[in-house]
């Protein structure tokens, strides 16, 4: 099957993939990738089919064929590198989270035998440190720190 997409790396490229390689600070990922990239250059002398390359690195047709195609389409990191992806930033930060202990360990409101999950939750919306959050976000929070309402 031809290669649509055909990777002819610089001089530059290759040394810095080959550094990236022995250094071995990066991810296994990465250095996947960069395994991918040196064996697909058409510069090489020895040509190596992408059968044959799937089978050494242990990863699949397509694999190969997505870092070729994102490195011709992009560029070296681009090739190497995921961009980031997005994502909700957590209502619950460092502050609110120390914050959210204090009341956790505090006495309950009066009237209360015990604090909630939905009661805490009203707390940190009443307090004006978060504008919203569910009692399942609050649990999940405190299953993190290891903490449980129930002692």
């Amino acid at each position: 099957m031809p290669t649509k997409y055909h990777v002819t790396l610089t001089e530059a490229e290759r040394q810095e993939l080959e550094r990236l390689i022995r250094s071995g600070e990066s991810s296994a990922r990465t250095q996947t990738r960069a395994r991918i990239l040196l064996l697909t250059d058409e510069n090489q002398k020895k040509k190596i089919g992408t059968e044959e390359i799937a089978a050494v690195l242990m990863c699949s047709l397509p694999t190969i064929t997505a870092i070729r195609r994102k490195f011709v389409e992009g560029g070296l990191d681009n090739g190497l590198y995921d961009k980031p992806r997005p994502g909700a930033i957590p209502k619950i930060t460092g502050e609110i989270e120390a914050q959210l202990t204090l009341l956790a360990c505090s006495a309950p409101p009066e009237g209360k035998a015990r604090w909630t999950l939905q009661l805490l939750a009203d707390k940190l919306v009443e307090l004006k440190l978060v504008d919203s959050i569910s009692d399942v976000a609050v649990m999940k929070r405190l299953k993190k720190m290891n903490l449980s309402l129930g002692s």
